[in-house]
C-alpha cells in the first residue's frame, strides 16, 4: 500500500501538484469517489475544479492509481486522516 500512495504522490508531483499540497488533493479526490464511485474522469475532473482544482487535470492513469490507493486502505478510511 505504501508504495502505492508513493507512486501516486511522485506522479502527482510530475503533473505539476506542488508537495506541500497534494495531501489535501489525494483528500479531496477520496472525498469525491467517496461522494459518488460511479463517476468517469470527466466528472471527477468537473468536481475537483469545483473544489477549487482548477489548474489540474486529472488523467485515467492516475484516477486508476488512485482508485487502486484507496481500495487498498479503504476509502472510508482516508476521509479524515492524512495521506502519507
Amino acid at each position: 500500500m505504501k508504495e502505492l500512495i508513493r507512486i501516486l504522490i511522485k506522479r502527482l508531483e510530475k503533473k505539476g501538484i506542488e508537495q506541500g499540497i497534494i495531501h489535501g488533493f489525494i483528500r479531496d479526490l477520496a472525498s469525491t469517489i467517496l461522494v459518488n464511485p460511479h463517476m468517469n474522469l470527466l466528472q471527477v475532473n468537473k468536481q475537483l475544479h469545483f473544489l477549487g482544482w482548477d489548474g489540474f487535470e486529472l488523467d485515467n492513469h492516475t484516477l486508476e492509481l488512485a482508485i487502486a490507493c484507496f481500495e487498498a486502505e479503504g476509502l472510508e478510511s482516508l476521509e479524515d486522516k492524512p495521506i502519507c
